[in-house]
């Protein structure tokens, strides 16, 4: 066995190979409007994206498209087992595999233009690494510097790097974290939005808010509940774990009064609002964004309201027209894509099902959109892989 492997192991790297041609198939559309409306269509291309033949990916528990449209992913290196990453092992024990650099940058045709990050990338305080346990979310801004959080046993902290791969800042530490009312410390931060001279974060998975601070000072600006009221409810006592999400005694209420156990987004829009993904509600909240950075309570948007298990409202985009015509909303109970009509959330209709074909969903977590219309989706648990969704055009 031994030999076998060495030969193996001295073939060359196809990182830097030419991405396979797009392969396009349809996707499962179920059509809400009446017949004739008019709305966003896709295909899934199968081919996409090109990893490395010897690396692989964990649950990626991250999308987001920068300014030049390439996609960066974060995902879950320690959710591989060793049968996944035979390569990786002391000595090898497989011809493949070896788990990705937590942070992964693609082209938009697939190709991989690589990666970075873990423990040693990290500032330590006291001696700890902040570098997260799981990585949660991610988000690239204007300037190409990328943003993300966790949600593992004590991942309080939210990150930020250079494309690189070189520290610059973050908000929050490792191990701390005091509840909804603190200012200075985080609770398993879900999602990052940086614009607009703001930092706003979901605090996220222990806490049951959104916190804001000053993109130049990095002081603290404020925090928000459900309907842009002080932030309020039980938070998480330990460490999370997936089978809180599935937990049957969490009935989602869309009209809650405070925001449910998993707040999982903060997404802007170009005019001046922005969308909290309040997951095990089955909601997501719209507030106008105001200059002195605050947020005021603006209305509801249930999506699929009816849904137990892991619940609806993951992870929120829209179409890149300058009106952001379409909004897009990752269900990962029913493990499909909702199309809405932003202006009214009036329901189209919805891409996707439960599945494991390409343009299928397990466990859908995170989305974003690119300058094309593009959707790029990924998956968490057992599903571990991203998806291009490719725009075909308004019918």
């Amino acid at each position: 066995m031994r030999p076998f492997l060495a030969a193996i192991l001295i073939l060359p790297l196809t990182a830097a190979s030419a991405p396979p041609a797009p392969t396009l198939a349809p996707l499962t559309f179920e059509q809400v409007a009446p017949t004739g409306t008019k709305m966003p269509r896709f295909k899934v291309d199968a081919a996409w994206p090109a990893m490395p033949d010897d690396l692989l990916l964990g649950q990626v528990s991250g999308v987001a498209v920068g300014p030049d449209d390439s996609v960066w992913v974060v995902h879950r290196p320690h959710s591989l087992t060793a049968t996944d990453t035979g390569l990786a092992q002391t000595p090898p024990i497989a011809a493949c595999c070896k788990p990705a650099p937590p942070v992964v940058r693609f082209g938009k045709d697939g190709r991989y233009i690589g990666g970075w990050g873990g423990a040693a990338i990290a500032p330590t305080i006291d001696g700890v690494s902040q570098w997260p346990s799981s990585l949660h979310g991610i988000f690239v801004d204007k300037a190409g510097s990328v943003w993300f959080g966790g949600n593992g046993s004590g991942d309080h902290v939210v990150m930020n790097y250079s494309p690189e791969g070189q520290f610059i800042r973050s908000f929050g530490q490792r191990e701390k974290t005091g509840g909804n009312d603190a200012t200075d410390q985080l609770g398993n931060p879900s999602d990052v939005n940086h614009s607009d001279g703001m930092v706003l974060m979901s605090d996220g998975y222990t806490n049951r808010r959104v916190i804001g601070f000053d993109a130049k000072t990095g002081g603290y600006k404020g925090r928000w509940g459900a309907y842009g009221k002080p932030p309020s409810g039980p938070v998480l006592k330990g460490a999370f774990d997936q089978s809180h999400a599935v937990d049957p005694s969490q009935t989602a209420d869309p009209q809650a009064a405070i925001f449910g156990s998993i707040v999982h987004c903060v997404v802007p829009t170009k005019d001046g609002h922005l969308y909290v993904c309040d997951r095990n509600n089955n909601r997501a909240q719209l507030f106008k964004r105001q200059k002195d950075g605050g947020l005021t309570f603006v209305r509801d948007v249930a999506v699929a309201p009816e849904t137990g298990g892991t619940h609806t409202v993951t992870d929120i985009a829209f179409s890149p027209d300058p009106q952001q015509t379409y909004m897009y909303v990752a269900d990962m109970m029913n493990g499909r894509i909702w199309i809405l009509e932003r202006k009214s959330h009036r329901v189209l209709g919805a891409i996707g099902r439960v599945g494991r074909q390409a343009g299928q969903f397990t466990w859908l977590h995170s989305i974003d959109t690119d300058s094309e219309g593009n959707i790029y989706a990924t998956e968490v648990n057992t599903g571990r892989r991203v998806q291009k969704l490719v725009f075909t055009g308004i019918e």
